[in-house]
């Protein structure tokens, strides 16, 4: 067999083995990114579940009529402003998640000082229904954190398929760029305490 034969053989082997490598690549990160897309909806989900909760729990408040106002105003607004946020999950970048960690960071501050403040008002403490509300928004606090971490985990895990070689050279051939990370605010992270209002 000629020289030129063989090496005409090997380099077909090659560009065999190299488009095979990077049509696996492409279709592993493509799902990938897709699980960060629908990671990322699931916060957006968390957070949606607390704001339904808030008309809820200001209706409540209000009833007592001696209830800060200015309080209730203020989580009214925020929750507002953050709901006011779309963020495209098939596109997200860092400054975009920022904005959306500020505007709920403002919704958690609201609600911290409503619950702050609600302590000096037996008979709303003791409503039944705003009990609930306030279990309710417990387990939603709860709920917000888990999915940002997942969606943290399900980034990690799509940023390395872009980082790691060979991957890093698809990545530029294909159009593929590192999802940012879920970075809560300073403080944002000190989530409303609901859990110990009513002893729980």
């Amino acid at each position: 067999m000629k020289t030129g034969s063989i090496i005409g053989i090997v380099l077909l082997v090659l560009v065999v083995i190299i488009g095979f490598n990077a049509y696996s690549w492409y279709n592993t990160t493509v799902t990938d990114k897709e699980g960060v897309q629908a990671q990322w909806g699931n916060v957006e989900s968390s957070y949606q579940r607390r704001s339904d909760l808030i008309p809820n729990i200001v209706a409540t408040a209000k009833q007592y009529a001696q209830f800060e106002q200015e309080t209730l105003t203020g989580v009214i607004e925020a929750r507002a402003k953050a709901t006011s946020i779309n963020v495209d999950a098939s596109n997200l970048t860092s400054e975009q998640i920022q904005q959306f960690s500020e505007a709920q960071g403002a919704v958690s501050s609201g609600l911290g000082r409503l619950l702050a403040t609600y302590e000096n008002y037996p008979d709303l403490k003791a409503n039944e229904n705003f009990k609930e509300l306030i279990n309710e928004l417990e387990r939603t606090e709860n709920r917000i954190n888990v999915e940002r971490n997942r969606y943290n985990e399900t980034v990690k895990k799509y940023n390395l398929q872009v980082n790691r070689l060979p991957g890093k050279f698809y990545a530029g051939i294909f159009g593929f760029d590192e999802s940012p990370y879920f970075q809560a605010d300073e403080g944002a992270q000190n989530a409303p305490d609901v859990g110990n209002l009513f002893g729980n």
